[in-house]
């Protein structure tokens, strides 16, 4: 009785000790490791990573191949090894971009400021291909514009592979007086879909920042001072079309600039930038009241935007979506006749202080002439564009900050400051805004909050805004419901399959509400779906809605069914299925009709250097007599070619073509040609063309070619 008393005693302890984190001990080398692939002797001093957790297909069961990473360090700069087990012929290479599911590929994973929220992620594959970015929320969401300084290679054997990484620390931010970073590591096999992590977690939760290992500082931990000065002179030469066979030649160059004066401080500007290697935004449809959205593009205002982004986006589920506050589309925005208004200087500069992040933004617009729709002439001002941010860390790992947007021009003063945060725990988050509107003396205030969870047999999500009818930032930011209110609540169940073909399955139900101030109504109705996933790496949702609504006077039932579905069964290609049914309001064509839209999306790896695939939508108008009014089709095939690592041939066709004319409308050729000669250094040769139909003539001719010509090069100090 004694002996059983004592084991039930140190029962919780000895549970506990069995699940606490994981730790690796890091060791200080004196001679740096030879980044080649091969094995050297001094790997043989390090501590190991084994003893690897499969997340998916089936969690919790004993990985199918064995894997071990090992990490030392040198006085400037951390090394990792990761030796992945396999048959040769069963690895997949591919050496354009790290396209999830094309290759097999391993990555290390460092929390550097221990604030369990965000991390660096370093991934490569068994060709040698390599692809970095920032894990934020808790690894709920993912910021790819992120671009560091760091080296590898890869060297598969006849019984694997092995990944060789070298990460400098003036290239990373992290916190000085820290003795231990998170770490962990991933493994990719996609010829059965297998993802396995150092770390274990949850299924109903995925990856979490916050349980990641250990990485100790044994005798040595990371203090490395310097210039840290990143400087990129950019020298381009643009061939602009003019008309009638004529051509204007315009040399010109800039500068980016990128400083770290200490490893938790980050300077970043430009000056005179051109952005002509980004490829153009696809054909958008759109049949609202409000105007679209799209996404940015331009290097640098994606790069270094994690400290402006607000709290709590949904990578995963996509249920809730801040207030874009900050919409960067509009610096330097489209005018009317088409011009862009220039860019002449950006700066931002971001950071840390122990719990505290802050960041600074400005940005300088020239003045632009431009012809408006209705022929006549405008001047868009020139203006400068300033953001503030501060957030602190609060309860472990959620966040509480202010952000501040303005626009200045000579005559006027544009802008927003809000309040926003996310409370979160591994399996649910509560994400909230609270802002209000500055133009000139006037404004308004807006809300919007969103709580996700998904526990072990059960799902929950709730949103809600408030938009006040004059809250206008369309100077600065992307918020174009004035006046109105939204609610969405869904819940219900959530199984999740250690066995079998299925590995989730869910269902959920729930109220909706949405007021538009417009049409002095309340819409309110319901949403019901299923959504299901399975072991063989696809999966659909289909959701119905059934919402009573009022637009342009008319009240009506607004029923609507959305599908989609995803495939990814073969590591070689994968695609996308989606398609719906409504009937609502056309505003374009001003009446109450049927709309229905198809679309896909595909892409094949043909070869290790060689991929394709298209994007094809069909967008659907009906009439009030309920018969098809018009039919709208776009498709944009494209091919990549990488011969080698670093060398990328990409060519993509954007057509449209309308039923009615039962002919193509337009053709947008996009083509680029870009090779990274050393690390963030490249060269690009661009070639943009636009055909668009003639009526008089009734043929395609050419109305725009622009070709570039850029080299960017980096000093690295």
């Amino acid at each position: 009785m004694k002996k059983l008393f004592t084991i039930l005693l140190f029962l919780p302890i000895l549970i506990s000790a069995s699940n606490t984190e994981k730790v690796l001990k890091l060791k200080k080398i004196d001679t740096p490791i030879k980044i080649d692939g091969y094995i050297d002797e001094a790997w043989s001093q390090a501590d190991s990573a084994t003893n690897f957790f499969q997340l998916q297909p089936y969690t919790g069961k004993e990985p199918s191949r064995k894997t071990y990473a090992k990490a030392l360090t040198t006085e400037t700069a951390l090394f990792c090894l990761i030796v992945c087990y396999d048959q040769k012929e069963n690895i997949q290479q591919n050496t354009s971009k790290l396209d999830e599911g094309f290759g097999d590929i391993v990555s290390i994973m460092l929390d550097t400021f221990g604030d369990k929220r965000t991390a660096y992620k370093f991934a490569v594959n068994a060709a040698g291909a390599r692809a970095d970015c920032r894990l934020l929320d808790d690894a709920r969401n993912r910021d790819y514009s992120w671009d560091g300084i760091w080296f590898s290679d890869a060297k598969i054997y006849d019984w694997g592979y092995v990944v060789e990484i070298e990460i400098p620390y003036k290239s990373i931010q992290y916190d000085e007086k820290l003795t231990s970073w998170g770490i962990d590591f991933d493994r990719w096999r996609p010829i059965n879909s297998e993802d396995l992590y150092w770390c274990e977690y949850e299924q109903n939760e995925g990856q979490r920042i916050s349980k990641f290992g250990k990485l100790v500082f044994e005798d040595f931990h990371p203090t490395i001072k310097g210039l840290n000065l990143e400087l990129y002179p950019v020298a381009f030469g643009k061939i602009n079309y003019l008309g009638n066979n004529k051509y204007k030649v315009d040399p010109n160059a800039g500068l980016d600039i990128f400083y770290n004066p200490s490893p938790q401080l980050t300077f970043q500007a430009t000056a005179n930038p051109d952005f002509a290697q980004i490829e153009a935004d696809p054909y958008n449809f759109n049949i609202s009241r409000y105007e679209s959205f799209f996404s940015e593009r331009r290097p640098f205002f994606v790069q270094g935007n994690e400290i402006f982004s607000p709290s709590g986006k949904q990578r995963s589920s996509g249920f809730y979506s801040p207030l874009e506050l900050l919409y960067s589309r509009r610096i330097g925005k489209k005018l009317p006749d088409g011009k862009e208004v220039s860019l002449n200087f950006g700066a931002k500069a971001f950071g840390r202080i122990d719990d505290w992040e802050y960041g600074g933004f400005a940005a300088r617009t020239q003045e632009t002439e431009y012809t408006d729709y209705d022929g006549s002439k405008g001047i868009e001002p020139s203006a400068l564009f300033i953001s503030g941010r501060i957030k602190k860390q609060i309860f472990d790992n959620s966040n509480i900050g202010v952000l501040f947007v303005g626009k200045q021009t000579s005559d006027n003063t544009y802008g927003v400051i809000d309040i926003d945060g996310a409370l979160r725990n591994s399996d649910w988050q509560l994400a909230y805004q609270l802002a209000r509107s500055i133009k000139n003396s006037e404004g308004d205030f807006a809300f919007s909050a969103g709580f996700t969870q998904f526990s072990e047999k059960w799902v929950t999500f709730i949103r809600g805004r408030y938009i006040g009818d004059n809250f206008d930032i369309n100077q600065v930011g992307y918020v174009p419901w004035k006046g109105t209110g939204e609610f969405v609540g869904l819940t219900g169940p959530y199984w999740y399959f250690k066995e079998g073909t299925i590995s989730q399955l869910m269902f959920y139900a729930g109220p909706v509400l949405n007021y538009e101030k417009v049409d002095n109504f309340t819409d309110y109705g319901g949403i019901i779906g299923i959504n299901m996933q399975f072991r063989s790496n696809w999966g659909y949702e289909i959701n119905f809605q059934s919402i009573n609504t009022k637009d342009n006077n008319k009240e009506f039932n607004s029923s609507q069914v959305n599908f989609s579905s995803w495939y990814n069964i073969n590591p070689q290609w994968n695609a996308n299925l989606y398609g719906g049914y409504s009937r609502r309001y056309n505003f374009s064509r001003n009446y109450l009709a049927f709309y229905s839209w198809l679309g896909a999306e595909a892409s094949w790896k043909v070869a290790d250097i060689l991929q394709i695939g298209t994007s094809y939508n069909m967008w659907i108008e009906g009439n009030p007599d309920n018969k098809i009014e018009e039919i709208t089709y776009n498709a944009r095939p494209w091919f990549s070619f990488t011969p080698i690592n670093d060398v990328n041939f990409y060519v993509y066709v954007d057509n449209l073509f309308l039923r009615s004319s039962d002919q193509m409308e337009r053709v947008f050729l996009g083509a680029l040609f870009s090779y990274q000669f050393s690390p963030k250094s490249w060269i690009y040769l661009a070639l943009n063309e636009i055909h668009d139909r003639n009526n008089s003539t009734r043929t395609l001719d050419m109305t725009d070619r622009v070709s570039v010509f850029k080299i960017k090069y980096l000093y690295y100090f």
